[in-house]
């Protein structure tokens, strides 16, 4: 990869902690690869300081800027204008800078949607959802649930407030199939028994703190799916346990690539070299 220059389109990746993260290795292959003049830079900012990163950004040479852990929500603010599909889920992971103004999309629910469907041959429509955490990745999953028809999406976190309040959300505004879960052992066990596909929306089991579970896994029988949306790393503590019991299970790095490659359009207006992103991004998490 050849050195930036003053000419060089930048494109950020904003959240913490990021030394797990494999989204700048993988697009910068994909710019290579194409021959074009970005850099994709990965920039750890805290809650207290992303306003002023966020501006300082805006007044650069930057196409855009991907969202992560726990920035999804709170960057809303400070955006100009929000794609219709953003604005409906209340979260946005990526961000294009046009003509000096911000605006929010989101690709994750897109990006976990083609991983479930090309990789786990599990299909949306008549299935019945458990989903762990109600943050902005689980905002994003469970309201592109409703839309592709789910039959029921049971919500369960830590704070049952935000439980409601995002099942509520898609109830309104989607179609009346989602239900908030008690964060306790009984109400998951009785939820996931009823479910087809478990979905961990958390960072619970994530790199450095591999040994997290987000639900008891003995509540996981052969007949299920289980996805996890961390990819590091590459088989979580929760998809081993599942594997143990049968389960199909989906890893959280097809989710990465997919939404990676939606944003890699929105940034640049070319059509990314998909399967190069997932070679990059594998190659990548071998080494980790």
């Amino acid at each position: 990869m050849n050195p930036p220059t003053v000419t060089t389109r930048l494109v950020a990746l904003l959240g913490t902690p990021l030394g797990h993260s494999v989204s700048p290795p993988m697009h910068n292959r994909v710019y290579q690869m194409l021959g074009m003049d970005y850099c994709y830079l990965p920039i750890e900012v805290s809650e207290e300081d992303l306003g002023a990163v966020f501006t300082g950004l805006s007044k650069m040479n930057v196409a855009g800027c991907n969202v992560t852990i726990p920035h999804k929500v709170n960057v809303m603010k400070y955006l100009d204008e929000l794609d219709p599909v953003a604005e409906n889920i209340g979260a946005v992971n990526t961000i294009c800078f046009t003509a000096g103004r911000a605006k929010g999309y989101n690709t994750d629910g897109l990006g976990f949607i083609t991983s479930l469907e090309e990789e786990s041959r599990t299909q949306v429509e008549n299935r019945r959802f458990f989903v762990v955490g109600a943050g902005g990745a689980a905002k994003a999953i469970c309201m592109t649930l409703a839309h592709r028809r789910a039959a029921k999406i049971y919500i369960c976190n830590r704070t049952l407030e935000k439980a409601a309040a995002l099942a509520d959300r898609i109830n309104s505004r989607v179609t009346n199939c989602s239900e908030p879960v008690l964060y306790s052992p009984t109400a998951q066990k009785k939820a996931i028994a009823e479910s087809d596909v478990i979905i961990n929306c958390t960072s619970l089991g994530m790199y450095p703190d591999v040994s997290s579970l987000p639900l008891d896994p003995s509540f996981i029988t052969s007949r299920h799916v289980v996805a996890d949306i961390v990819y590091n790393p590459r088989l979580t503590r929760l998809l081993k346990e599942a594997e143990k019991r049968g389960a199909g299970i989906l890893p959280g790095l097809g989710m990465l690539v997919y939404q990676g490659a939606a944003a890699f359009k929105l940034f640049t207006g070319v059509d990314p070299l998909v399967d190069e992103m997932y070679a990059e991004a594998s190659k990548m998490m071998d080494k980790k």
